[in-house]
């Protein structure tokens, strides 16, 4: 995985020598901000119109495929930089030799940069991988993003100027400047950590939309979609749909496994990562190879701890379980309450953004321990969203509610700020049109029942919102370390068959993804592959609140701090006041009071960070 941005002028240059310096300047700042996302290598193409950037994260051919990667046809110049994986190289790699083209690497950035010279935008659709990629070939300049927005890309399309890359800071490296307005504060404040689809907090800025592209040339863009989820009538029966689920699962992984370094898995002893982590270590006896797995917690949960609704059961009991049942090199990580605190302004600087709060510190911690030992890591994210395992998903308050399933109660997003912001702000107005906009857009099949098209609306919003978020957080805070994590689940054709599979084969004998356990079958624990969903962990001691209450009390003494222009001090004084709870959710159960307290903490940071 790697760090890529590009700069493109959409008017003809002037000003020569001194002008081309100044991009030279301007390209070398983006390489230094995107270091972190690929710190074995980088480079500058820099040529009439376009200035294009790189740091390479070396995992596929190490010693080879430089980028920007440059082939020449003709009089012109055909550029590539590329951040991602294509897991279906070999196919992709016959089909061109079959064409006469002859590759010099074993890269699939070599793959994808003769693939794009053969047929330009129309190779997007043979891809299964994860990718961002600027594709300059000599007249135009191509973006595109994969199907399911596993890797990010974000632009800025101005008059003159068109800039993008792999985080907003490599924008602002190439000129554009930080900048929030009222339709920011409104993401901010009524959807964040989540953002409406293709847009972006910071004003002049859009982030490509999962299965877009975009083309730039002379004085126009265009952007178009080349891939589209479909509703289709489902006829294999269960014990069909359950085997291939199996094959896609299985073959998802292995393909995913792929990379000329080792690799390691995310263990929590839950059904995905468990799977996941079942058919890698599988693939690596064969090879006379043993997987690593790693595993989450934080100090005092052992004492703190208690069972609830939302977290039946403490992961690490199981991830042991598993990793003795697999006979993996098993590695238990704990983050410390204090520490977790101190990293928010880092776990926001790594998003560039407010985010998911101590979800994130604490993943960015995890993610720096790993990324000192491997490169690349599989995970089992996206299965709760494809699969159906959140509580919304049948829940009849969320299928009565007409509003996003994860916060269908506005109170707790306005419990912090000044009335007069409210006002101007108009939070559940514009939550509401996000929502009706977004649920106008899910992909229908005629002669659903009014529960199964109501049920659609709930699947699409958490593809295009919740698992987005949570998407956009691994990524950050993964690459942050240098580290690259892979989504076996998040396949465009586990997504496409899943999607119109009915209800009662995901959802079975009163148990949550059923249509997953049953394909888990023989490869897992019987606890392990029967065992309740919890989540992602957080902590529980009462100490992690009270040095956010602290800090948050801080802020309210010095009225020079920025967010003093958005909270309301009583408001907030009387919130911190309240007993310890954990069933006020801001954005789904992941964050609820505690994580209220850390993103307010977050903005803060994220206003004195960007000068804002």
């Amino acid at each position: 995985m790697c760090g890529i941005a590009g700069i493109y002028s959409l008017r003809p240059l002037e000003g020569g020598e001194e002008q081309l310096a100044a991009r030279r300047r301007l390209c070398g700042g983006a390489v230094s901000a995107l270091r972190h996302r690929g710190p074995d290598g980088d480079g500058i193409y820099l040529e009439g119109p376009v200035g294009l950037v790189h740091t390479r994260l070396a995992i596929i051919d190490p010693k080879g495929a430089p980028q920007p990667m440059k082939k020449r046809r003709g009089e012109r110049d055909h550029v590539l930089v590329y951040n991602g994986e294509l897991y279906n190289t070999p196919e992709l790699r016959r089909e061109l030799k079959g064409k006469g083209w002859a590759f010099e690497t074993a890269s699939d950035t070599e793959t994808l940069l003769c693939g794009l010279m053969e047929e330009g935008p129309a190779f997007l659709k043979k891809l299964n991988g994860i990718f961002a990629f600027g594709y300059w070939d000599g007249e135009q300049l191509l973006l595109a993003r994969d199907p399911l927005g596993v890797k990010p890309l974000y632009y800025s399309a101005g008059e003159d100027v068109l800039r993008f890359g792999s985080e907003p800071k490599a924008l602002f490296a190439l000129g554009l400047k930080p900048a929030v307005g009222k339709r920011g504060l409104q993401e901010l404040f009524a959807l964040g950590p989540a953002h409406t689809p293709g847009t972006c907090v910071f004003e002049q800025m859009a982030e490509l939309l999962p299965g877009e592209f975009l083309l730039a040339g002379p004085g126009q863009i265009r952007k178009s979609l080349y891939w589209r989820l479909e509703s289709r009538p489902h006829t294999d029966s269960l014990e069909e749909t359950a085997d291939h689920v199996g094959w896609l699962v299985k073959d998802s992984v292995e393909r995913q496994m792929v990379s000329d370094v080792p690799i390691c898995t995310f263990l929590s002893g839950g059904l995905d990562s468990s799977l996941a982590a079942s058919l890698c270590a599988k693939k690596l006896r064969e090879q006379g190879k043993r997987l690593t797995t790693f595993s989450f917690d934080f100090k005092g949960n052992d004492e703190y701890y208690r069972e609830n609704a939302f977290q039946p059961s403490r992961d690490a009991p199981f991830a042991l379980e598993m990793a003795e049942y697999l006979g993996t090199d098993h590695i238990q990580l704990e983050c410390d309450n204090a520490l977790l605190a101190d990293l928010l302004d880092s776990a926001m600087r790594a998003r560039d953004l407010p985010g998911m709060a101590d979800i994130d510190a604490s993943l960015l911690y995890f993610c720096t321990i790993v990324g000192k030992q491997f490169k690349v890591t599989l995970t089992g994210e996206c299965a709760d969203e494809i699969f159906g395992g959140y509580p919304w998903f049948r829940s009849k308050q969320a299928f009565a509610a007409k509003a996003f399933p994860w916060s269908q109660n506005m109170a707790p997003r306005r419990s912090l700020l000044r009335e007069d912001l409210l006002d101007a702000l108009q939070l559940e107005a514009y939550a509401q049109a996000a929502y009706e906009a977004s649920v106008a857009e899910t992909p229908r099949l005629e002669g659903d029942s009014p529960e199964e098209a109501r049920r659609r609306e709930i699947a699409w919003l958490n593809l295009r919102w919740f698992m987005q978020t949570l998407l956009d957080r691994m990524d950050r805070m993964s690459m942050s370390s240098s580290l690259e994590a892979r989504v076996p689940f998040a396949d465009p054709r586990i997504l496409e068959y899943v999607w119109n599979v009915p209800w009662h084969m995901k959802y079975r004998d009163n148990t949550t993804k059923y249509l997953l356990r049953m394909a888990g079958r023989g490869l897992l624990p019987e606890r392990v592959l029967w065992r309740k969903k919890s989540p992602y962990p957080k902590t529980y001691h009462p100490l992690y609140e009270q040095l956010l209450a602290a800090r948050m009390r801080d802020i309210l003494r010095d009225k020079n701090q920025p967010l003093h222009q958005f909270i309301d001090p009583q408001k907030t004084e009387a919130f911190l006041r309240q007993p310890a709870g954990h069933g006020q959710p801001w954005y789904g159960q992941l964050m609820s009071a505690p994580q209220r307290v850390a993103y307010f903490l977050q903005v803060n940071a994220w206003l004195k960070e960007y000068r804002l």
